[in-house]
C-alpha cells in the first residue's frame, strides 16, 4: 500500500498538468472534469510501466488516486487564489 501512495504522490502533479492542458485545449464541461482527471490518471498509471516494477493493478490504483487527488489539488489552488484576491 505504501508503494501505491508514493507512486500516486509522484503522478498527481503530472495528472494536474495534463488536465490543465486538456482544459485549455478542449472545452470540457465542469461536471466531467473529475471523471476526466480520473481517466487521465488511470492512463498515466498504465503507461508508467517502464518506470516502476509494480504490477498493473497497483499502477492503475495509483493512477486513479492521482487523478482524484489532482482534481482536489486544482480546486484547493483555485480557492486560495480567490481568497487572496478578496483580501
Amino acid at each position: 500500500m505504501e508503494q501505491v501512495l508514493m507512486f500516486s504522490t509522484l503522478l498527481a502533479p503530472l495528472v494536474t498538468a495534463l488536465m490543465e492542458l486538456l482544459k485549455r485545449t478542449f472545452p470540457i464541461p465542469k461536471k466531467y472534469i473529475p471523471f476526466t482527471s480520473f481517466i487521465v490518471g488511470l492512463l498515466i498509471g498504465l503507461l508508467a510501466s517502464p518506470f516502476t516494477g509494480m504490477n498493473i493493478e497497483l499502477r492503475l490504483w495509483s493512477g486513479g488516486i492521482a487523478g482524484l487527488a489532482a482534481t482536489g489539488l486544482y480546486e484547493i489552488g483555485k480557492k486560495s487564489k480567490k481568497s487572496k484576491r478578496a483580501c
